[in-house]
């Protein structure tokens, strides 16, 4: 008995470590696909708005089906749509509007570091001291990544954007674990997701006006490093895609893994993106800004593979982990 499920354990653990990685991949081809249409004449929040909205058409029959959770669990489905969806979408193509996109994602890979600096400066918890090295690795390599040595090669507007997207990265990897040991009651990943994409869509229809977009560009083609690609077939791969696939995937595999495990294969996102933008926009990366743009992802892995198993009574290395301590001590 216990072999079968040691062994059930090791498929679901196996399963999970897919769905990350099809996650990443997808995520990754996100920003390649959206900077044509930004650059074609649509405002980067349009861009999002038509990819949240979308996605939430898609999902809209699953929303219908697990409408429960609208009263077992709307601060989840807030949040999640707040920071998960809205935040980290919006902040992320506004940055690559302005700076290169395997810039602004290796930017939103400090996530790990930040929810480290928060639980060790503001919640005043400990933190492995692997972990630490981990985010002295990734500031370090964001460090030869932005060139401080030229005094900031890129629009600090654009970097500080970037930054935005990383603090809305760390909830998303947060809340898509919320309820996961709840037993029967564990929300549906699917419905959280759903209405995630519905909250993400009515904040950004107030943010980003939808009705003054030029809807007229997406008849069009846009350009792709000198390439015509038909606007309406880069809208569809980054709604159908690059939205509803790499979130159903990216927010199953954290409930089979956990948001430490998963946010160590997301960052082949920043890889995945980085080659993508360089063969199909040309954004060509200096020696030092891969150099760099490796220590960043060696960092965030460090970081977020030293996190205590759960139950664990050792220092925390991210915020996931650290709200479960924190609740079964206050529990306790």
């Amino acid at each position: 008995m216990h072999t079968s499920e040691s062994s059930r354990a090791g498929d679901g653990k196996g399963a999970g470590l897919g769905l990350a990685l099809v996650s990443a991949l997808a995520f990754g081809g996100s920003g390649v696909a959206a900077k044509p249409l930004i650059e074609a004449g649509l405002d980067p929040l349009h861009v999002v708005w038509l990819r949240v909205a979308g996605a939430a058409l898609v999902m809209l029959p699953l929303a219908v089906r697990h409408r429960a959770l609208l009263r077992s669990r709307p601060a989840l489905l807030a949040g999640f749509g707040l920071l998960g969806v809205a935040g980290v979408q919006a902040f992320y193509f506004a940055s690559i509007s302005r700076i290169p996109v395997g810039v602004a994602l290796l930017v939103e890979y400090l996530a790990p570091a930040l929810v480290l600096g928060w639980v060790r400066f503001v919640q005043r918890r400990p933190v492995t001291r692997a972990a630490a090295l981990g985010v002295v690795l990734a500031v370090g390599g964001l460090a030869c990544v932005v060139e401080v040595w030229s005094g900031l090669s890129f629009d600090a507007l654009g970097l500080l954007l970037a930054l935005g997207a990383a603090c809305c990265q760390v909830g998303y990897f947060v809340l898509s674990d919320q309820g996961s040991d709840s037993g029967e009651r564990t929300p549906d990943p699917l419905g959280v997701i759903a209405y995630g994409l519905l909250v993400g869509t009515a904040v950004l229809t107030v943010v980003a006006r939808p009705w003054t977009m030029d809807f007229s560009v997406l008849t069009h083609h846009a350009d792709m490093n000198g390439t015509p690609v038909a606007a309406g077939l880069l809208l569809g791969w980054t709604v159908l895609v690059a939205t509803v696939v790499a979130y159903v995937t990216g927010v199953v595999s954290v409930r089979r893994l956990s948001p430490a495990i998963a946010g160590v294969v997301a960052c082949l996102e920043a890889v995945v993106a980085t080659v993508l933008a360089w063969v199909l926009l040309g954004e060509h990366l200096s020696a030092p800004q891969i150099v760099g743009g490796a220590v960043v992802l060696l960092g965030a892995f460090i970081a977020q593979s030293s996190t205590p198993a759960k139950g664990s009574v050792e220092p925390v290395a991210t915020g996931g982990a650290e709200s479960r301590l924190s609740a079964r001590e206050n529990a306790a």
